[in-house]
C-alpha cells in the first residue's frame, strides 16, 4: 500500500501560513494519536520551488493530500476538524460499500451530505466512480444494493444515483439534471448553510441560485428546494462590499451571480407564504431586480464577475443579521 501524506506547502514570510501553524501541529498530533496511517508534513515552497511547481502550488498555504500518483487539493476552512475530516475521507476508498441497511443508516447519521450509487455494474456506475474520483475532495461517495436501502427510499429505476441530505433524498435524472458531474457539484451542499465569503465562493460554482435567510427548510416546497440554497450571514460588512451598497440589518436578499444581480425584499416578512412568494418571483423573473453588482469585486483571488460568466449559479437566499 502506498504511503499517504498530508502536506502543507508554505512560505516563511506568509502571514496566513503562520496563522495555520498551530492548527497544523494539532492536525498532526491528532492523526498520530488516533493511529491513522496518514503522514503529516510541511514543505518550504520557496526553498523547494521545483517540487512545489511540480505539484502546481501557486499560493500559500496550499494543502494537498498525496495518495499514490494522485494529489488532492484541500479547499475547505483551515480548521483542525475540517482538515482532518478531509484527510480521512480522501485517504480512504473513493467509493465506500454499504453492504447492509444498518451500515447505510449509520452513515446517514454521521454525514450531512452523501451520494450513493444503487445497483450492480453498469455504465452509470463507471461514470459515478469517475465523478467520485474528482469530487471526493468535497464529499462522501458510497455504493449499495437495493436491499440495503432504508425503508423510506423509493427508486424509480435501477441503477440509480441519489444524494441524501436535509433529512430527505433526491434522485439523479440524466434527462433533467444533465451531466452527473454537474449535478453532484450542485447538490454537494446542504439546503441551509451559514454563509461566509469562502462558502459564497464555493457556491458560485454549483449551478444554483443562492438565497440567504433564516427559514425552516423542511417547509419549503419541493419545487423551490432543488433550485435555491439557503443560508444566513452575520452582519452586513461582507454583503455590502459584494453589492457595493448598503444592506440594512436585518434583511433578506437573493444573489444571482450568473447574471450579477441581486434581489432585496424591501418589507418585513410576516408569513412563510410571503417568503415563498418572493422566492417564486425571483425564479420566474417577475421580481424587481436591483442594479448589477460584482463587476469589480475580488473574492479569494478570483474575480467574481469572471466566475459568474463561467458558471450558471443557483440563487443564494440569505438572511443578514447583526452578530
Amino acid at each position: 500500500m502506498d504511503e499517504v501524506w498530508l502536506v502543507e506547502f508554505y512560505a516563511p514570510w506568509c502571514g496566513y501560513c503562520k496563522k495555520l501553524e498551530p492548527v497544523w501541529y494539532e492536525v498532526g498530533a491528532e492523526l498520530k494519536s488516533s493511529g491513522s496511517l496518514i503522514n503529516v508534513g510541511k514543505m518550504d515552497a520557496t526553498a523547494f520551488s521545483s517540487v512545489a511547481s511540480e505539484f502546481g502550488v501557486r499560493g500559500y498555504p496550499t494543502i494537498k493530500l498525496l495518495k499514490g500518483d494522485l494529489a488532492y487539493n484541500y479547499k475547505g476552512p483551515r480548521t483542525k476538524e475540517d482538515i482532518i475530516e478531509f484527510a480521512n475521507r480522501v485517504a480512504g476508498p473513493v467509493v465506500r460499500a454499504l453492504p447492509s441497511r444498518q451500515m447505510f443508516e449509520g452513515v446517514l447519521n454521521r454525514h450531512s451530505v452523501l451520494f450513493v450509487y444503487i445497483g450492480g455494474d453498469s455504465p452509470l456506475k463507471e461514470k459515478y466512480i469517475e465523478v467520485a474520483s474528482e469530487m471526493i475532495v468535497y464529499t462522501y461517495f458510497f455504493s449499495a444494493l437495493e436491499d440495503a436501502l432504508p425503508t423510506n427510499v423509493t427508486l424509480q429505476e435501477l441503477p440509480s444515483v441519489a444524494v441524501f441530505k436535509d433529512r430527505t433524498y433526491f434522485l439523479y435524472d440524466a434527462y433533467q439534471d444533465g451531466e452527473l458531474s454537474s449535478w453532484v457539484n450542485r447538490e454537494r451542499f446542504r439546503g441551509y448553510l451559514h454563509i461566509d465569503g469562502f462558502t459564497l465562493y464555493e457556491l458560485g460554482e454549483t449551478g444554483k441560485l443562492v438565497a440567504i435567510a433564516v427559514v425552516d427548510e423542511k417547509n419549503l416546497t419541493e419545487e423551490i428546494a432543488p433550485k435555491v440554497t439557503f443560508g444566513h450571514m452575520d452582519g452586513n460588512d461582507y454583503i455590502n462590499s459584494l453589492i457595493m451598497g448598503e444592506v440594512p440589518v436585518p434583511s433578506i436578499i437573493v444573489l444571482n451571480t450568473s447574471n450579477d444581480q441581486y434581489f432585496l425584499l424591501g418589507e418585513p416578512v410576516k408569513t412563510l407564504d410571503q417568503l415563498v412568494q418572493f422566492i417564486h418571483s425571483v425564479l420566474d423573473g417577475s421580481a424587481q431586480r436591483t442594479v448589477t453588482f460584482l463587476s469589480d469585486t475580488i473574492c479569494f483571488g478570483v474575480w467574481l464577475g469572471e466566475l459568474s460568466r463561467n458558471a450558471s449559479v443557483k440563487p443564494l437566499f440569505c438572511w443578514v443579521s447583526g452578530g
